[in-house]
């Protein structure tokens, strides 16, 4: 039996939440058909699927459909059905029903009451769902395939709702780094400055008091280590770098959680690298703010798909 899947993912033009709901209703033939599709944060795709028992065997088609449009996310379906026709009357094996009438015959004599026998029928084997044939097997995977994309196109729009949100909280939040980088790379030539002002001020106190003079080369010389040493260009310039691609994939037309999630790591590891460089009072400041707005958007791209 040849089951097609639905359109390939990435059909939106900006990230997704993980969280949404999506339901579908169906009749046909007497037989009603209700599914309810909700999808939680999870950091990989995790479906748990719920169908009536004679529809279980669709459960590895459904969830292959449910990842042609789902990237990640704990995905909740359920599929219940209600069927109000002739057919849905259950077969009575009529060998196993003897069975287990014999053996109740047996030890009648040691019963106190009489046997129920609707009881009996709710035994194991003796009722047993008609056997479906191929044209009813591909009828059911047709309802149980349009529920399902009709439920997923209703979770998405949500998903996508929540996304503009999301996308709008985050861009927000990388605006505010960059004013706060910019702070830093405006503050962090004067560091430079401060330091050899106040090294030369120092050593010409004390050479002041031992009547000695220090070569200008010397003093560069220690001026220029420092200046190496506390250099943040190359951080500053990655950390903007990280926050183009940022921005950029906030509007790309894939599933980016993943990528966002690496993304903020990367750019608290360039906050952290300026911080511990740059022993200055000011740019800390600044940085301790880069790095609380960077926590931020780490938590919010725990959202995005």
């Amino acid at each position: 039996m040849e089951r097609s899947g639905g359109p390939s993912p990435g059909v939106c033009g900006m990230i997704l939440s993980m969280t949404g709901y999506g339901d579908a209703e169906h009749t046909e033939d007497g037989v009603s058909y209700s599914l309810e599709l909700r999808s939680l944060n999870n950091r990989y795709f995790k479906a748990n699927i719920k169908l009536p028992e004679h529809l279980q065997y669709l459960e590895a088609d459904v969830e292959r459909l449910l990842r042609t449009r789902l990237g990640r996310g704990s995905i909740n379906y359920t599929l219940r059905v209600r069927d109000t026709s002739a057919q849905a009357a259950y077969e009575i094996n009529t060998a196993a029903l003897q069975a287990y009438l014999d053996r109740i015959a047996a030890v009648r004599s040691s019963l106190p009451t009489t046997v129920d026998l609707a009881a009996v029928l709710g035994l194991p084997g003796v009722c047993q769902p008609p056997e479906m044939d191929e044209a009813t097997r591909e009828r059911q995977w047709r309802i149980v395939q349009e529920l399902t994309r009709r439920a997923m196109e209703r979770l998405i729009a949500m998903r996508s709702e929540e996304g503009r949100a999301l996308r709008e909280d985050l861009l927000a939040q990388t605006a505010a780094i960059r004013r706060e980088l910019a702070a830093v790379a405006a503050r962090a030539p004067a560091v430079v400055e401060e330091y050899q002002r106040r090294l030369t001020q120092r050593v010409n106190e004390l050479l002041a008091r031992a009547e000695l003079r220090l070569a200008q080369e010397d003093l560069a010389r220690e001026v220029a280590v420092y200046a190496e040493r506390a250099d943040v260009n190359e951080e500053i310039a990655r950390l903007r770098s990280h926050l183009d691609q940022f921005e950029q994939l906030c509007d790309s037309k894939q599933h980016a959680g993943r990528k966002l999630d690496f993304l903020s790591q990367e750019m608290l590891r360039e906050a952290n690298t300026i911080a511990s460089k740059s022993n200055d009072t000011v740019i800390a400041r600044h940085t301790v703010e880069i790095k609380a707005l960077i926590d931020r958007v780490k938590e919010q791209v725990q959202n995005v798909e």
